[in-house]
């Protein structure tokens, strides 16, 4: 028998990929969890595991618009460790929400479901009721509106839909006028997209998450708000939070402030950090109030801050060094990767399999690296040839 002249090499085989400056590209959030769903009490990833979403909500789109663009977003997502925003757009026509001017925040709210789609992060679209406490009020107009939202993005698995921001008033319950005006739109959406996540606000502001176990919506991926100011809102809601997860309802906290309910005064760093523990310990995810260089204790920047993002330490309000700070950590926990240029052309299926993914685009450069069982290691360069080379 001839003796081999090759020796037998057992390697290890590793694609790495690199963008433009040669730095290694991580996987945006929605690359990596995909399109979510609720099982239980708990929001799951593509993968079927727990997966927390933790971020920045804007302030009224109206007011501080110009913060929701892509750069500002990228640095949420890359140096704060964000996977989610959450676009405010008020719909009382006394603070030239929606219903004033439907048009102009429209765009706005497309401009920032954009950003988010091109940076691969979740995006909350926020029908942000207030002073016009009953959500029936404007029933029909966000029949339309989640309608279009639904028929536009629903494809993604980025998109999230907040229904009904904080329903209050006396008589605004969940039986009598919250839950009706759920079932209504949320048909609306479920007619056009079938699976993205929907949240509901509840009664008080969003405090009352505990009347909706007598009577769920019968519909899959819907959770429910609990809002909370760390100035105002303590323990005793924690453990309203802890009998809603325990009689079965999965919660969401869709805002939150370090301030009191006023969005000023404080911040309250010692309560919003009990507040964040017991968040984190249960899964629960969160969006922080808010983005914006307004002069009140819960705005994450300093007046006069740079709407497109790049912000320094210096730049931050004491509550906006405190966020960045409790996002880093959790990230880190969690394993999270979110920084990483993204393809903005998304798949355009409706697949939760799909992820958002975007498949290998040509024209990446890439290392092929073997480690031999020798010990030695060599590359060589490339070029993705697409499809040709990868199987999606």
């Amino acid at each position: 028998m001839k003796k081999a002249f090759l020796p037998v090499f057992i390697f290890l085989l590793v694609l790495t990929y690199f963008d433009k400056e040669g730095n290694a590209m991580e996987r945006t959030p929605v690359e990596e969890n995909g399109r979510l769903q609720v099982v239980g009490t708990a929001l799951l990833n593509q993968h079927n595991k727990p997966f927390q979403l933790r971020g920045i909500s804007t302030h009224g789109l109206q007011w501080f618009g110009q913060f929701a663009n892509k750069d500002a977003f990228q640095t949420l997502r890359d140096d704060w460790k964000a996977n989610v925003v959450r676009l405010a757009m008020y719909t009382d026509p006394n603070a030239n929400g929606y219903i004033a001017q439907p048009e102009w925040l429209k765009a706005k709210v497309k401009e920032g479901v954009q950003a988010a789609l091109d940076l691969g992060m979740y995006v909350i679209i926020d029908w942000h009721i207030l002073n016009d406490n009953d959500p029936n009020l404007y029933k029909e107009q966000a029949k339309r509106f989640f309608a279009e939202m639904a028929r536009e993005y629903g494809k993604y698995p980025n998109v999230i839909y907040e229904i009904a921001n904080e329903p209050n008033g006396n008589d605004v319950t969940w039986e009598e006028k919250i839950r009706p005006y759920a079932d209504e739109v949320i048909r609306t959406i479920r007619s056009i997209d079938r699976d993205n996540l929907i949240i509901v606000g509840t009664g008080t502001w969003s405090q009352d998450v505990d009347d909706v176990a007598s009577d769920p919506l019968p519909y899959k991926n819907i959770m429910y708000a609990v809002h909370f100011y760390s100035g105002t809102h303590t323990q005793w809601l924690r453990d309203r939070v802890d009998a809603a997860l325990q009689a079965g309802t999965p919660v969401f906290v869709s805002e939150w402030g370090t301030s009191d309910a006023s969005g000023d005064g404080g911040p309250y760093l010692e309560e919003a950090e009990k507040w964040i523990e017991f968040l984190n310990e249960r899964g629960i995810s969160w969006v922080n109030w808010s983005l914006c260089d307004k002069n009140e204790a819960s705005a994450a920047l300093r007046p006069g801050a740079d709407p497109h993002g790049g912000w320094g330490d210096d730049h931050l309000s004491d509550s906006g060094r405190f966020i960045k700070a409790k996002l880093i950590e959790a990230a880190q926990q969690s394993g999270q990767k979110a920084k990483g240029a993204a393809n903005p052309h998304q798949r355009n299926g409706n697949d939760s399999s799909d992820g958002g993914k975007t498949g290998h685009a040509s024209g990446h450069p890439f290392f092929w690296t073997f480690i031999l069982a020798a010990g030695v290691a060599f590359g060589f360069g490339g070029l993705a040839l697409g499809k040709r080379l990868f199987k999606e």
